[in-house]
C-alpha cells in the first residue's frame, strides 16, 4: 500500500476518521468526570505532540532518501560521461564499440528512472545486467593485452560506471521501514480516538472529526509519495542522464 500513495490517502483518512468516531462513542458510555479532564488533557496533548514528532522525523527520513536517489542519479551521469571520454584511450576498434555500448547503457538507465511498469522494469534490469557484462569485457580484454597505466584509467572508469548503478539500486531499495509506518499509524489512530473521546456535547459531529484525520492523512500522503520511487506524483527525474544523452555524439 505504501507504493501507492494516492490509494493510501483515502484509506488512512477513513481509518483515522473512524477512530475519532469510536472515541466519541466511547465517551457516551463512559463520560469524563470533572476531576479527570485535566489529566486527560495532558495525555491527549502528549499523544498529539508525539504524533507530530514522529511525522516530522519520518518526513525527514523520506526527504533524505529522496535526496540520496537524486545524488546517485547525478553520480551515474558523471561516471558514464567520464568513461565515454576515457574510452578514447582504448584501441580504435574497442573505443568505438565501448562508446556505442555506453550509449545503449545510458538509454537503459534513463528508462530505469522513467518506467512505472514492473514487468518492463524486470526487462530493463535484465538488459542492463547483460550490457554491463559486455562493457566490462570490452575494457578487460584490451587491458589484459596492454596492461599500462593508461589502460588502467579506462578500466577504473568502467568500474565506476558499474558501481554507480549498484549504489543507485541500493538507494531505491532504501525505504522507510514498515515497522516505522506501523508505529506512526498506531499513534495516529490512538490520537484520533483521544480527540473523539475529548469532544464535548451529546451529538457526534462527524464533520468536525474529519479535520485532524484529513491533515494527518495529507502528511502520510506526502511522506509515502516522496518515499515511493515509482508510485505517486513525486519522482526522481533523470535530468542529468538525459542531458548527457543529448550531448553525446551518437555513432
Amino acid at each position: 500500500m505504501f507504493n501507492y500513495p494516492l490509494l493510501f490517502f483515502p484509506l488512512s483518512l477513513f481509518v483515522l476518521w473512524l477512530s475519532a468516531l469510536i472515541g466519541a462513542q466511547l465517551r457516551k458510555h463512559r463520560p469524563l468526570a470533572a476531576d479527570e479532564r485535566d489529566d486527560f488533557g495532558f495525555v491527549q496533548a502528549a499523544a498529539l505532540t508525539l504524533l507530530g514528532l514522529i511525522i516530522g522525523f519520518t518526513f525527514s527520513m523520506a526527504v533524505g532518501r529522496y535526496d540520496q536517489r537524486r545524488n546517485y542519479e547525478e553520480a551515474e551521469a558523471n561516471a558514464i560521461g567520464t568513461e565515454y571520454v576515457r574510452a578514447g584511450l582504448l584501441p580504435a576498434s574497442d573505443a568505438v564499440r565501448v562508446r556505442a555500448q555506453l550509449a545503449q547503457y545510458l538509454d537503459l538507465r534513463i528508462a530505469f528512472y522513467r518506467t512505472r511498469d514492473q514487468s518492463n522494469l524486470q526487462k530493463i534490469d535484465a538488459d542492463t545486467s547483460q550490457l554491463q557484462t559486455q562493457l566490462w569485457s570490452a575494457v578487460q580484454n584490451p587491458a589484459l593485452t596492454q596492461p599500462t597505466p593508461v589502460m588502467a584509467l579506462a578500466v577504473a572508469g568502467m568500474n565506476d560506471v558499474l558501481n554507480s548503478q549498484g549504489y543507485t539500486q541500493a538507494a531505491w531499495w532504501n525505504r522507510i521501514p514498515s515497522a516505522a509506518w506501523g508505529l506512526m499509524i498506531a499513534i495516529a489512530i490512538c490520537s484520533n480516538v483521544l480527540v473523539g473521546y475529548a469532544a464535548r456535547g451529546t451529538r457526534v459531529r462527524t464533520a468536525m472529526f474529519l479535520v485532524l484525520p484529513f491533515f494527518v492523512s495529507i502528511a502520510f500522503l506526502l511522506i509515502a509519495d516522496i518515499d515511493a520511487p515509482r508510485g505517486g506524483l513525486i519522482h526522481v527525474p533523470p535530468q542529468n542522464l538525459v542531458s548527457l544523452s543529448q550531448s553525446l555524439p551518437r555513432q
